[in-house]
């Protein structure tokens, strides 16, 4: 049977799979319901599975009849705190969460992915392993199923997600640097509280933490080589109790994004020096935590040409185009780390059907009719990899 002919038998269950963990959605670390269906799933077809990563992740493999390499392919599965504003009529039942960044085409591609190969898994020489991976969206899920053994014994690594920006139909890559890095910043300023009427016997926090915000955006503008990218966004302020007392503290937490693993390693000690003396220059002190959650998302040439080849025969050379750089981040790039790796994504935007609204919106929606195409790509991609021809 061709993988065009599996396809079209697979296709209703991708649909019905997608829906179904639409209206279900669970936050990161707490994918329990959907954790318990994927691995029924894989139950009900035969196929051997394993708990890694936090409980909730899960770790399916199908072995050839032949020996050979072995490539992991992965699928995210938590889900966001967003309120659904779709009206679809699968829309999410749990109120306050929705799959509002995709992962719920993320599982059921892998799940459809993981059938098909079952079906053709004497034709098999080597491999496939799929992790359905929990807690993307904070940047642990990656590190926790590497840190229980995902990558054992695996030579190479594919991800994909579905992407607003690109024409339903289209799968978009890019050679190395392809999603930046992503860490998180909170700056604990600390000054003396007093009587609004009276400022000069205190230290106001809120005045240090206003300069400290505004002094960051050099660290982009005077620090940093214009021809890198780099970005440093303060995304929370908080300071004051009344309108008449001068705030005695101000808390400020940002994020930082770049390609550049030179300028990301630099960014921690500038936003701690800038912060301290900001702060010092105004009769009051700053702290800083700065957690590095996830790296630079960095495709490996090789498998890009691998991916490259498989999409061209899933989507026809038009519908494989050149990925933008994006700012987003992806703890797929902690598999990458270890392993040849490629990270690509799939458009899913058509105004036909109102899939035009962006990741995180409440009104966020794909076009699901390209979807088996992504599970035929997860295939393709893995076929090619290990060397194997269905023809």
């Amino acid at each position: 049977m061709t993988l065009q002919e599996l396809m079209t038998r697979w296709n209703g269950y991708q649909i019905e799979m997608r829906r179904w963990f639409h209206q279900h959605p669970e936050e990161s670390t707490k994918e329990v319901r959907t954790a318990e269906r994927i691995r029924a799933e894989l139950d009900r077809a035969g196929i051997p599975w394993r708990p890694c990563g936090l409980g909730t992740g899960t770790l399916a493999r199908i072995e050839g009849a032949q020996p050979g390499r072995t490539i992991l392919l992965r699928g995210d599965i938590d889900a966001l705190s967003v309120n659904e504003e779709t009206g679809l009529p699968y829309a999410s039942e749990v109120p306050g969460v929705m799959h509002a960044c995709g992962h719920d085409c993320h599982i059921s591609m892998l799940l459809t992915a993981a059938m098909i190969v079952n079906e053709i898994r004497d034709h098999l020489k080597g491999t496939i392993v799929f992790a359905f991976q929990p807690a993307e969206e904070l940047g642990l899920g990656a590190r926790a199923m590497i840190e229980e053994g995902a990558l054992e014994g695996v030579d190479a690594c594919f991800g994909m997600h579905v992407w607003s920006d690109y024409p339903a139909g289209t799968v978009a890559l890019r050679k190395g640097p392809m999603m930046a890095s992503g860490d998180q910043f909170k700056i604990h300023v600390r000054g003396k509280s007093t009587h609004g009427a009276q400022p000069q016997l205190g230290a106001d926090a809120l005045i240090m933490g206003a300069a400290i915000a505004q002094n960051l955006q050099t660290i982009v503008s005077r620090e940093t080589y214009p021809g890198d990218t780099a970005v440093v966004t303060v995304g929370k302020f908080h300071s004051g109790t009344r309108f008449n007392v001068v705030a005695g503290t101000a808390e400020l937490e940002g994020t930082t994004r770049t390609f550049s693993p030179a300028v990301r390693d630099r960014f921690e000690e500038q936003i701690t020096r800038i912060a301290r003396s900001t702060a010092e220059a105004m009769r009051g002190t700053a702290d800083v935590e700065y957690l590095r959650i996830v790296p630079v998302t960095v495709n490996d040439p090789g498998m890009i040409d691998v991916v490259t080849g498989a999409a061209g025969k899933i989507f026809g050379d038009k519908g494989v185009i050149e990925a933008d750089l994006q700012m987003g981040g992806e703890d797929f790039a902690f598999y990458q780390e270890k392993v040849p790796g490629a990270m690509v994504l799939l458009g899913v935007r058509n105004e036909a059907c109102d899939a035009v609204w962006p990741q995180h919106h409440g009104c966020y929606k794909v076009d699901e009719s390209v979807l088996v195409k992504g599970a035929a790509l997860h295939v393709q991609t893995a076929l090619d990899f290990l060397g194997v021809d269905l023809q």
